[in-house]
């Protein structure tokens, strides 16, 4: 057996029965390795919860098996819950109680002692933001809050592997950047961690590998950098004074194949990707081309996730690298993200 944290072999989870049974998990392959940040990204209902409520023994699979940190979810169900952090995004938490006590209770259901406890609880009320707040009731906690207590209540006892299931979904954009660098801190002191979200630039910014999933399969999955490769090279797209557009024309084509773009405007696929960006605005000042407008549109997960089922996730957008009039549109993220195996 596979030495890594997270190990799931033809998971498989169906509900209902007769006629009426749904596939929401179908055979799904997934290894997660020790230290790493992993990205479970898809559309609301794609079954990244029920992946990891089966890895976190709140459901039992219909098929298949699933090791987390060396035990049977289903055999050794009660070791894996003592080994893993979970923050599920409808934990139930009682909104009278204050942080500080729902600390001390979590420390008390681990076996740890009232002094140790209380010790754990203001370590991570410090580490979250939230020692200011610690004695106010968790129903006068905003949504920032209460997703940052959650991720202090799975950190309680030490785990070596975390499940975050969508931490993110309904904060503001500062709310998120906060948790973000959290969960880096995390996983910078050792701690595995699987993410679930429906985010691009989550699972670009936080993962160093993912597996996207689309009704209960795994249609794609590796580094994120990687999956984008594949889709194709990044367009750069040039805008000049209509009296140069044949010249930096001529000078777009050295650099790559010039591609489809708005009118008076023009763009090429980067050959040798992003790097190219510097050589193609030096070749154009040095021919006397003024450039009124630049964008570099990257392969996206978008992209990724639209060439292996068909069809978008939303959120893509683009990467401006000068302000300015002009240029189409953009078609994606920048980002960086194997299971083994995984359904197409």
């Amino acid at each position: 057996m596979s030495s890594s944290p997270i190990v799931a072999e033809q998971l498989v989870r169906h509900f209902g029965t007769g006629d009426n049974i749904v596939k929401a998990v179908d055979g799904v392959d997934l290894e997660v390795h020790s230290g790493e940040i992993f990205g479970l990204l898809g559309p609301n209902g794609a079954g990244k919860s029920t992946i990891v409520r089966m890895l976190t023994t709140l459901l039992k699979p219909t098929s298949g098996s699933a090791h987390v940190a060396g035990f049977d979810v289903v055999g050794e169900a009660d070791k894996v819950r003592r080994s893993i952090g979970v923050a599920l995004q409808d934990a139930a938490i009682d909104p009278l109680m204050t942080g500080r006590e729902l600390l001390n209770l979590q420390a008390v259901l681990y076996g740890l002692s009232k002094s140790a406890g209380r010790q754990r609880g203001d370590e991570l009320l410090e580490r979250v933001g939230l020692t200011a707040a610690a004695e106010r009731r968790v129903g006068t906690y905003s949504g920032g809050m209460r997703r940052r207590l959650d991720l202090a209540l799975s950190l309680v006892h030490q785990p070596s592997v975390l499940f975050l299931d969508e931490p993110t979904t309904g904060l503001d954009p500062m709310s998120r950047l906060t948790l973000w660098e959290e969960v880096r801190k995390l996983n910078q002191s050792g701690t595995t961690v699987l993410l679930t979200t429906q985010y691009l630039e989550e699972a670009d910014q936080l993962a160093d590998r993912i597996a996207i999933v689309d009704h209960g399969h795994i249609v794609r999955a590796g580094v994120p950098r990687d999956l984008k490769a594949r889709v194709g090279s990044p367009t750069l797209f040039v805008n000049v004074d209509q009296t140069h557009v044949d010249a930096a024309r001529g000078i777009l084509g050295r650099h790559g194949e010039l591609r489809p773009s708005a009118e008076g405007t023009l763009g090429v696929g980067l050959a040798r990707g992003a790097e190219d960006v510097a050589a193609v605005v030096r070749a154009l000042d040095e021919a006397g081309i003024k450039v009124r407008h630049l964008e570099l549109n990257e392969p996206s997960l978008d992209d990724v996730f639209a060439e292996a089922t068909g069809h978008r996730l939303e959120g893509a957008g683009s990467r401006l690298l000068e302000p300015g009039a002009g240029g189409p549109p953009g078609r994606g993220k920048r980002g960086r993200g194997k299971p083994r195996g995984g359904r197409r």
